[in-house]
């Protein structure tokens, strides 16, 4: 009997012809222990960190120890129902965040999910929780103020768009009241906000949305809340995930406001799931990468260039030279970038970086005990970031609010996040409070004071009821030139300590109503030139006549 090669063959392909089945090669592996919403899971040898895990119940997991023999992972959603053997697949995606400006308006939970009963978010973008921030070649220098309409902020610890600026005091000092105050400021400056409430009551969160929401703010804020009832799991992610959601808007060349509320709690919740992970504890019981976790979510806050950059094919994003050992830069838009390439001579198998000139600034905020600022987390937020903004509890108890301490306080960005006008009239402001605070300890133990020190008395007393604001009530930055013109300018000198907030109130509403010239020449030229300031100098002593006669009267 012969056999017909051909034959066979096409009997079997015939038989194989549309023969489908797919074949299930998602890597899998098995829960070997699980407790404290942490498993222990073997297998998964290709795993990647922070890659999202798919396991039974509709539970999932994210990657965090990879080791030798097993995978650590921590678990989000009902992790009650897991228990040893079950199996875990690999689903090959970093985990990820619903981004887009559907998210503006909503309350978020740590993974994007709408929490405020207002319906589902209709997004089809994402951003992965934990990304590289951009390298010195995508950044500008921070020179463009972020206002936050306090008075002793915008005037001594200016922050700039793109800055890291913390506030840090101990609780109940009006730490988050700031934080509220700065984004109901941004109102009509095109500024999206992006409020993270890690480890707060539930009550206190339901506060902030009715607060923001009062006063209009809102609609242009994202709520990312990981309440302190959330497993440590979402209060860790809770930061990353607010960050991924503005990064969308500063790629897109808006600018981003970022609020984490705060990262004491963010650092507990992180130490307490590195212990359950058996990674080895160091300084007051912290894992030793707490630094890199805080440091690797403050660095993605940049003010992004406006121009390209060419850079040689294959060359780093973050590299410092690029065409012939030089970085060019240029004017936004592709047509511009390309004339250059053609100037360069177009053989150099160049690539372009663009810009966008969107900013990202973070406004992180701890807690202190005692206001000790040299115990752990402090010290090492405080290296981070670009300044601070120091909240002193004895300051807050005498009724000074906000209770800024201006001697600890700095802002390492300094005038160049300040208006010309603002720097000019609040420049001799910082110290002249910090030489009226010395006084003040001097004068306790002694009755005679020759007339300049009581002078200087006098003003400081003045120029700190002057920095008192109440909540809710920011103001704008030309209404702030003129309240502190006022005060450097000797005008308040001969006013009443107790008539000095109603000085203010009223000189701000003459001001408007009469002189509305002069605000508006501020907000376009943002200088104080010799013209200006004799204006100022000239409505400012007309009011002062007349209040001073109404006191008399």
């Amino acid at each position: 009997m012969s056999f017909n090669i051909d034959e066979i063959t096409g009997i079997l392909k015939q038989q194989i012809e549309g023969y489908e089945q797919t074949i299930d090669i998602a890597e899998v592996g098995t829960v070997v222990s699980v407790g404290d919403g942490i498993a222990r899971v073997y297998g998964l040898e290709k795993v990647a960190y922070l890659e999202l895990l798919s396991l039974p119940h509709d539970v999932y997991g994210i990657a965090l120890n990879l080791e030798e023999d097993s995978v650590g992972v921590v678990l989000l959603g009902e992790v009650s129902k897991i228990k040893e053997g079950d199996t875990v697949k690999r689903t090959r995606r970093i985990i990820e965040v619903p981004v887009g400006d559907a998210m503006l308006g909503r309350v978020v939970d740590s993974l994007g999910r709408a929490i405020d009963g207002k319906g589902p978010i209709d997004t089809s973008e994402a951003n992965p929780v934990e990304r590289i921030a951009p390298g010195v070649v995508y950044r500008q220098p921070v020179n463009e103020p972020l206002q936050t309409g306090i008075k002793a902020i915008d005037a001594m610890i200016p922050i700039g768009r793109g800055q890291r600026e913390l506030i840090i005091g101990d609780r109940q000092t009006g730490k988050t009241a700031i934080a509220i105050d700065t984004i109901i400021n941004q109102k009509g400056k095109d500024v999206i906000c992006i409020y993270v409430a890690v480890g707060q009551k539930q009550s206190t969160i339901a506060q902030v949305v009715k607060t923001l929401e009062e006063n209009g703010a809102l609609s242009y804020t994202v709520i990312v809340a990981a309440a302190a009832a959330e497993p440590a799991t979402m209060q860790y992610l809770a930061p990353f995930s607010g960050c991924a959601i503005g990064e969308h808007f500063r790629d897109k060349g808006q600018h981003v406001l970022c609020i984490y509320d705060d990262l004491s709690k963010h650092a507990a919740a992180y130490r307490e799931i590195s212990l359950l992970l058996r990674r080895p504890p160091g300084r007051e019981a912290f894992p030793g990468d707490v630094f890199f976790l805080h440091s690797r979510l403050l660095e993605r806050a940049a003010k992004m260039r406006e121009s390209y950059v060419i850079v040689k094919e294959g060359a780093a994003d973050d590299v410092t030279t690029g065409v012939d050992g030089e970085v060019y830069h240029g004017v936004p838009g592709h047509e511009a970038a390309e004339a250059k390439i053609k100037e360069l001579g177009g053989g150099h198998e160049m690539r372009v970086l663009p810009g966008t000139g969107g900013s990202l600034t973070a406004l992180p905020v701890i807690e202190t005990q005692a206001g000790d600022i040299s115990t752990y987390i402090p010290t090492n937020v405080i290296s981070i970031t670009d300044g601070q903004i120091f909240l002193e509890t004895d300051l807050f108890h005498s009724g000074i609010r906000p209770a800024i301490n201006a001697g600890l306080s700095v802002s390492r960005v300094g005038g160049n996040a300040q208006i010309g006008a603002m720097r000019k009239v609040a420049g001799t402001l910082r110290l002249e409070l910090a030489q009226f605070r010395e006084l003040q300890a001097f004068a306790q133990f002694g009755s005679d004071l020759d007339k300049s020190t009581q002078a200087q008395l006098n003003r400081g007393h003045r120029l700190q009821e002057l920095l008192k604001q109440p909540q809710y009530t920011p103001l704008e930055v030309e209404s702030q030139v003129f309240i502190i013109f006022a005060g450097t300018h000797g005008y308040l000198d001969s006013i009443p300590v107790e008539k000095i907030g109603d000085f203010e109130r009223k000189l701000t509403e003459f001001i408007q109503g009469s002189h509305p010239q002069i605000l508006e020449t501020l907000r376009a030229e943002k200088k104080l030139s010799d013209e200006l300031a004799e204006q100022i100098k000239a409505a400012i002593g007309d009011f002062s006549e007349r209040f001073k006669a109404t006191l008399e009267g």
